[in-house]
């Protein structure tokens, strides 16, 4: 099971290049980091594409602040967290995230 994940930003309607990303497993003391990472020009985190996963929970965590920052905007959530719940080892699965500095929007679903 692999993972796509893909950030876009609400403000301009384009892809959110240069977003760091940070991907974590529940353990039994608390989140193991599986992985970091930074949104490409297409708001991809590429290098996670391959990467095999098992089941279990885990969380998406973007560092919204250092991004909006970049443009010259103050956000109301320095980090984003998402967690989600892998079921199924054989299903590549997408998360895509739409950034706003006072609001975001995500959506998990299969890749095809």
């Amino acid at each position: 099971m692999s993972i796509a994940t893909q950030a876009l930003d609400g403000v301009y309607g384009r892809s959110a290049a240069g977003v760091r990303a940070r991907l974590e497993r529940a353990s039994g003391t608390g989140w193991e980091a599986v992985s970091e990472g930074e949104t490409d020009i297409e708001g991809n985190v590429k290098e996670w594409n391959d990467e095999f996963m098992e089941r279990g929970l885990y969380r998406l965590v973007l560092a919204t602040d250092h991004y909006f920052a970049g443009l010259g905007m103050t956000t109301s959530y320095p980090e984003i967290s998402v967690m989600f719940k892998m079921h199924d080892e054989r299903t590549p699965f997408h998360i895509q995230v739409v950034l706003a500095p006072h609001s975001y929007s995500t959506c998990f679903g299969v890749r095809g």
